[in-house]
């Protein structure tokens, strides 16, 4: 017999605040990331303010990311919440962190350097850039079902499969473009392309790493 029902929540009624903070952080995770598409549009626009501005929100949303994960950590510790699932749980939630720090690290690095896109490159970065948010959006939705709706885990790691499959076709698109392209005439630069795209599509893998792990607690739960 499953020590479980899949469709019964992880938390109980003792743990309900816990889920609350969660939930926030959650959705910071999910915010961050559709800042970065922001941010990337902005940049592609060359509207370098607007970009600032989503780059700043984006540092400090992922501040107060940092500051609730580890209260939710001394929070499970502290008062024995969920202790069943208690390892996972911080597992899960550092792997997520390493989500946030890597959607901080590309609008960042845009913002120190300040790479020239070429215009033949724009719509291959900002497809990127989509293709990276819909994988993390699809994470957090798996996240949300592993406490809430445990079978619907799977359906949403299979989207963040897709996403990152696809983001890694568009980063070697882009990548080809920019080392063939007689427009760009310095070695440079063609490495400046290939690092940035390369740095956006870090998001999408750190979003796919997190869904791994997401999968092998599933199946645990799930025994």
């Amino acid at each position: 017999m499953k020590k479980t029902d899949e469709t019964r929540g992880l938390f109980t009624s003792k743990a309900k605040t816990l889920q609350l903070d969660m939930d926030r952080l959650f959705s910071l995770v999910d915010q961050c990331a559709l800042l970065l598409e922001e941010a990337v549009k902005k940049y592609l626009q060359d509207k370098r303010d607007g970009f600032e501005e989503k780059t700043a929100e984006i540092d400090k949303m992922e501040h107060e990311a940092d500051n609730l994960r580890r209260d939710i950590k001394h929070r499970l510790y502290a008062e024995m919440l969920i202790p069943d699932s208690r390892g996972d749980v911080l597992g899960l939630l550092e792997t997520l962190d390493n989500v946030l720090d890597t959607t901080k690290h590309v609008t960042m690095s845009f913002s120190i350097e300040r790479p020239d896109i070429y215009p033949f490159l724009k719509e291959d970065f900002l497809e990127l850039t989509e293709n990276c948010v819909k994988a993390v959006l699809e994470l957090t939705l798996a996240v949300r079902a592993f406490f809430r709706e445990l079978y619907r885990v799977t359906e949403h790691l299979d989207k963040v499969h897709f996403w990152e499959h696809e983001a890694d076709v568009i980063e070697e698109r882009l990548k080809r473009k920019a080392f063939t392209s007689d427009e760009i005439e310095l070695f440079s630069k063609r490495v400046h392309m290939r690092y940035f795209a390369e740095r956006i599509s870090m998001v999408a893998d750190e979003a796919e790493a997190v869904a791994e792990r997401l999968a092998v607690y599933a199946i645990k739960r799930n025994m």
